[in-house]
C-alpha cells in the first residue's frame, strides 16, 4: 500500500564538486553525523527544493559508505527549474529535505553486464560498475556524451577500469555503435541503459530479439504511450476505506485521490520516479508509466496512479 508515510530527512550539503561542464556532485550528510539508510546501485532520492519543486537524482557514491549520499546534477538552463535551484542555491552547508531512497532500477545478479550510458545517465551506472567488478562478473561500459568535457566521471572510470570503459564523445566518434554492441544476444548477460530517450529507444529496438528480462532501462523523461485505452470515466474503489471514486477522462487517478483527501505521496507526476506506486487488487490497468517491465505490466498488481489508468470499468486499489 502506498501512502503518505515515507520518511523525510533534513540533510546538509557537504562536499560540492564540479564533475564536468555543467555537472556538479553534492554529498548529502546527516547534520548530526548519523549514518544514512542503506541503498543499492540503481537507487535514487527526491530532493524537495524551494517553491515546492521535487526532483529525483540517482545515488552515485559508494553504497558501503553510510555517512553520505552523493548525487550528480546536470544544469539544464531550459529545464523546469530544479537543476537551476540546485546549482545556484545548494551551496556547502545548505539544508535540503530528502525523501527515499527507492530503487526501480536494481542491479540483478548475472554472469555479465553490458552497461550503456548517455550523458548524465552515467550516474546510476557508476555504482553498478563497481558492484559488477566486486562480484567478479564480466562487464563493459560504453559511455557517450556531447563532448569529452561534458562527460561526468569519465576520467575516474577510465583510470579505474581501463579498456573495459569505452568513452565515445559525439563530437569525436559520432553516435554509439549499438549494432556492434547488441547485434546478437549473449547468454547470461544483462543490458543496463540510462540516458536520453533517443538512446533508450535505440537500445530497446536492438534488444527486442534478446531474451525477455535482459534489458533494464531508467528514463529521465516519460516515453510516448499514445492514447488511453478507455476514453470514458471509470471507478476506483479504495479497499481499506471502502470509498469509491469516479475518475473522469480529463483527470488522473492521483488528482482524484488528492481531491478526496487520500494520503498518497507523489513527485514527478509523469510516471518516471515511482513515488506513487499503488497496489492493484482487482481490475485491468492501462499502464502508462515509464518504469515497469513488460512482465511487471502483465502481472497487473501495481500501478503508478499519476499517469496510469483503468482498462476496465473499475479498479480496486490497496488504499
Amino acid at each position: 500500500m502506498t501512502g503518505g508515510a515515507e520518511p523525510e530527512r533534513l540533510l546538509v550539503v557537504g562536499a560540492r564538486e564540479p564533475r564536468a561542464d555543467g555537472v556538479i556532485t553534492l554529498d548529502l550528510l546527516d547534520p548530526a553525523g548519523a549514518d544514512l539508510p542503506a541503498w543499492a546501485p540503481g537507487a535514487h532520492v527526491d530532493l524537495v527544493l524551494a517553491d515546492g519543486l521535487v526532483r529525483q537524482y540517482s545515488l552515485c557514491g559508494d553504497p558501503a559508505d553510510l555517512r553520505v549520499w552523493r548525487v550528480a546534477v546536470q544544469r539544464e538552463p531550459g529545464g523546469r527549474g530544479g537543476s537551476e535551484l540546485v546549482h545556484t542555491k545548494l551551496e556547502r552547508d545548505a539544508a535540503v529535505l530528502v525523501r527515499g531512497p527507492r530503487n526501480h532500477f536494481p542491479l540483478e545478479p548475472a554472469q555479465g553486464y553490458l552497461f550503456i550510458a548517455g550523458g548524465i545517465g552515467i550516474t546510476p551506472i557508476v555504482p553498478m560498475v563497481a558492484a559488477a567488478e566486486a562480484a567478479g562478473a564480466e562487464w563493459s561500459l560504453t559511455y557517450g556524451g556531447r563532448t569529452a568535457t561534458s562527460m561526468a566521471f569519465a576520467a575516474e572510470l577510465a583510470s579505474a577500469y581501463g579498456d573495459r570503459v569505452r568513452l565515445r564523445p559525439l563530437d569525436e566518434h559520432g553516435l554509439l555503435d549499438l549494432d556492434a554492441l547488441l547485434s546478437r544476444p549473449r547468454p547470461g548477460v544483462l543490458v543496463y541503459c540510462c540516458g536520453p530517450e533517443g538512446l533508450i529507444e535505440a537500445v530497446e529496438r536492438r534488444c527486442a530479439a534478446w531474451p525477455p528480462g535482459t534489458l533494464h532501462v531508467e528514463r529521465f523523461t516519460p516515453r510516448d504511450v499514445g492514447e488511453p485505452v478507455r476514453s470514458r470515466p471509470f471507478e476506483v474503489e479504495l479497499a481499506v476505506t471502502g470509498v469509491t471514486l469516479t475518475v473522469p477522462p480529463d483527470r488522473s487517478i492521483l488528482e482524484v485521490l488528492e481531491e478526496a483527501g487520500v494520503p498518497i505521496l507523489s513527485s514527478c507526476r509523469e510516471g518516471t520516479c515511482g513515488t506513487c506506486e499503488t497496489e492493484v487488487l482487482a481490475g485491468e490497468v492501462d499502464h502508462r508509466d515509464s518504469l515497469l517491465t513488460e512482465e511487471e505490466r502483465a502481472a497487473g498488481d501495481i500501478m503508478y496512479v499519476c499517469v496510469s489508468r483503468a482498462a476496465s470499468p473499475r479498479l480496486v486499489l490497496g488504499l
